[in-house]
């Protein structure tokens, strides 16, 4: 499935970071997709045809439709690399995607479904009890050691390779939903990981994206639809959300 004219579509909400992970790509290159801001909880069949995993996003334009968004942020940055969203240099762009990758996987696993999941969309969604045990290990084992992780690999000052990167965005859009599971990094403990995410936050789109996101998360999702064109993104006319809650291929 395309879309056969208009401005593209992206399938998913932007309390989810790889929602923003997509959105600030987007603001970079000028460009302005149509949200359905479903949680990936809530897709028909016709997301699941969309997204078998049924994960969001999904990026659909006239070409391509396209769910993971690593994936998508290396088509957006095939068809309009201006401006550039890996480095230039080979070595560069293989850390680049070593790092984008330990963001999607590693800080995925610990902050999104380990705290994120637990503290918020399992009580929430499913009503069922949050695991402590697997709360508490996060935020007193594995949280640190991704903190100890990118405090040695993040530049003193500055973006990570000199420009702003995909590699940049995929890890820092994580720390707001470990913020709204509060659980952030110490500044006296990490300050190199402190001070890049505050630059994040101050120099790059992701700072207004995540501020939309807290506001999301604080609206009721039937509303989600009415809030967003307020918050300045435009809306799908169609949607591929559902009325009942399910589970994706993995069980959660």
């Amino acid at each position: 499935m395309t879309a056969s004219a208009g401005a593209p579509v992206l399938i998913g909400n932007p309390v989810s970071p790889y929602v923003r992970k997509v959105l600030v790509a987007c603001a970079l290159k000028g460009l302005e997709p149509e949200l359905d801001p479903i949680v990936p909880f809530m897709g028909s069949d016709d997301f699941t045809a969309v997204s078998p995993l049924r994960r969001v996003p999904v990026w659909i334009d006239d070409q391509v439709t396209l769910p993971d968004s690593s994936a998508i942020l290396e088509y957006l940055d095939d068809r309009y690399p201006d401006p550039p969203l890996k480095p230039d240099a080979p070595g560069d762009r293989a850390r680049a995607r070593w790092l984008e990758e330990y963001a999607d996987t590693r800080m995925g696993d610990v902050f999104i479904w380990r705290l994120f999941y637990q503290t918020i969309l399992r009580p929430f969604v499913w009503r069922e009890e949050t695991d402590q045990a697997v709360v508490a290990h996060a935020r007193e084992v594995e949280g640190p050691e991704i903190f100890d992780y990118l405090e040695g690999q993040l530049p003193a000052e500055g973006f990570l390779f000199g420009r702003l990167s995909s590699a940049d965005i995929a890890i820092a859009v994580h720390f707001a939903n470990a913020r709204w599971s509060r659980f952030e990094p110490d500044p006296a403990r990490w300050p190199r990981l402190v001070a890049w995410l505050e630059k994040m936050d101050r120099e790059t789109p992701l700072g207004p994206l995540n501020r939309t996101g807290s506001k999301v998360l604080k609206t009721p999702p039937a509303d989600h639809r009415a809030l967003l064109p307020t918050l300045g993104l435009g809306i799908s006319a169609r949607t591929w959300g559902g009325r009942t809650a399910r589970r994706g291929v993995f069980g959660i």
